[in-house]
């Protein structure tokens, strides 16, 4: 009969279960500690493009964040770990977005700063990261355990969780996801107000490269214009340039400027949006209405926030009308803005119609010690009740110019896009040229008596005309608009008809750049 075999010491089972116990303690300090040098110590403050952001890993288990306050924020699916990379755009530096308004071919290189001073940013993140990961292990462990050993031990082990956080990254690196944020607040509109930032980029070279042509050309086609009769007669005129729906287009603010300057317009009428979000970083362009050098009368369209509002009315040179009117070389203008803003569709739910703000409209300009020349609305669905109260509506909106005799005698003038729709232009096969009109009203009664349309082609086409249309006496009068003359310019130009059926002139020019 064999003897049976010795059991375990049972004081070594317990040892080992004490010795695992401290390990895992350890590594337990490890983490804890990695987790709170993170935490405390790793961010950066880094400039990306125009923008003053703030990078932090954040332990929300991979893929990367950036937040636009207060518009929201974009997640994106890049890869997977522990650690998630945290993008917040905290503001955007004035002096660097007033260089990429004063030179708009610095946009060209927009992109590739962007990405450069993305990476450079993450590079200087990933180091002072894992600085304060293996410093913030070491030293929760010497203040836990009070001995020399267990630091140095943490220190490795960081270093191994470290190293192998951003093996497991490179590992599951996802480029394609990129292309697929995810979007909150209000960049949930996104992708159908802005969309495709590859054909934007893709496009904008040749975008650039042909508007910057056409708008320096401007100064040509004034010179062929400026051989035509004075539009008014023997009747001293007063010069207003209606403009729209800039949408944040650089070379927009550049053609306002320049026909400015070139047609020596006594005021700009804008009849809103500006922007494309209302945002604080888009408003930095703004700025630039103080420099016109002529009075600049504004209505708030669907796109402009009450701050951009705001910072419009800021300007010097600037008036803002919002159920209101103000005088302008002699001349009486009411506006009032569109009841909606439509990056934020919850704002919109409990605002008045449009057809409300037309009526109340109506109500101000009956008011007025002097009768209206001229009514400023964004939305040309606003207009119908202003019909026989006010002699010419301006309006903008649908980015499609048109003029108009209402039934009660009233012309609706809708313009076209001042900005050619903004950078969302560029998606479309067909994109929007960047058009504008030069009003010439009786400076005694405020009647029109002629106005040119000016129209910069858009991307990929090297069109530019103004098309000259002179109203008629008996049609300044009655507020009809047929039988209106056509004064020629000497031979090369054409003859037509130009928008509701007014006849017209065309001084073509073609860019000489």
């Amino acid at each position: 009969m064999s003897e049976p075999s010795p059991s375990p010491a049972p004081g070594r089972g317990r040892r080992w279960a004490r010795a695992a116990g401290r390990w895992a303690f350890g590594l337990l300090v490890t983490v804890g500690g990695a987790l709170v040098g993170i935490l405390l110590l790793g961010r950066v403050e880094a400039p990306i493009g125009p923008f003053d952001a703030s990078l932090a890993f954040t332990p929300t288990g991979g893929g990367a964040t950036v937040e636009v306050p207060p518009l929201g924020s974009l997640a994106v699916d890049a890869y997977d770990g522990p650690l998630g990379l945290d993008v917040q755009l905290r503001r955007v530096d004035e002096a660097r977005i007033q260089a990429l308004v004063a030179d708009p071919v610095r946009l060209d290189g927009l992109v590739d700063r962007v990405s450069d001073d993305l990476r450079d940013g993450v590079v200087r993140l990933a180091w002072r990261t894992a600085a304060a990961g293996v410093g913030g292990a070491v030293l929760t462990s010497l203040l836990v355990f009070r001995r020399r050993r267990e630091p140095l031990v943490a220190a490795g082990a960081s270093v191994l969780l470290l190293a192998g956080t951003a093996g497991l990254g490179a590992a599951t690196w996802r480029p394609e996801a990129l292309s697929q944020p995810t979007y909150t607040g209000l960049l949930v509109n996104a992708t159908s107000l802005i969309g495709s930032a590859e054909d934007i980029v893709a496009r904008f070279s040749a975008y650039r490269a042909s508007l910057e042509d056409l708008v320096t050309n401007v100064g040509t086609l004034y010179s062929t214009l400026s051989a035509l009769p004075a539009p008014g007669g023997p009747t001293d005129t007063v010069a207003l340039l209606h403009v729209s729906d800039i949408h944040l287009n650089p070379a927009g603010f550049d053609l306002v400027r320049q026909v400015a300057d070139q047609f020596r317009v006594d005021a700009v009428l804008d009849t809103g949006d500006i922007t494309d979000w209302g945002s604080e970083p888009e408003n930095q362009l703004i700025s630039s209405i103080g420099q016109f050098g002529v009075p600049y009368v504004y209505v708030r369209g669907n796109h402009d926030s009450a701050i951009t509002a705001a910072l419009v009315a800021a300007q010097p040179n600037a008036t803002v009308l919002d159920d209101s009117a103000t005088t302008v070389a002699g001349l009486t203008v009411v506006g009032a803005r569109d009841p909606r803003f439509t990056p934020d569709q919850d704002a919109t739910g409990d605002t008045e119609s449009l057809e409300q703000t037309g009526e109340d409209l109506a109500e101000l300009a009956e008011e007025q010690p002097e009768p209206p020349a001229i009514a400023l609305v964004h939305d040309p669905k606003q207009a119908p009740p202003l019909d026989g109260v006010v002699p010419l509506v301006l309006a903008g909106h649908t980015h499609d110019r048109e003029v108009e005799t209402l039934d009660g005698g009233t012309l609706l003038m809708v313009q076209g896009s001042t900005g050619g729709a903004g950078l969302r232009a560029l998606q479309g096969e067909y994109p929007e040229p960047l058009t504008c009109t030069v009003l010439y009203l009786d400076s005694d009664d405020g009647a029109l008596v002629a106005y040119d349309d000016i129209t910069l082609g858009g991307l990929g086409e090297t069109e530019a005309t103004i098309v000259r249309t002179v109203v008629p006496e008996e049609a300044a009068t009655d507020g009809s608009t047929d039988g209106s003359t056509d004064e020629g310019t000497d031979e090369g130009t054409d003859e037509g008809t130009e928008d509701g059926g007014t006849g017209g002139t065309d001084a073509p020019a073609s860019p000489t750049g």
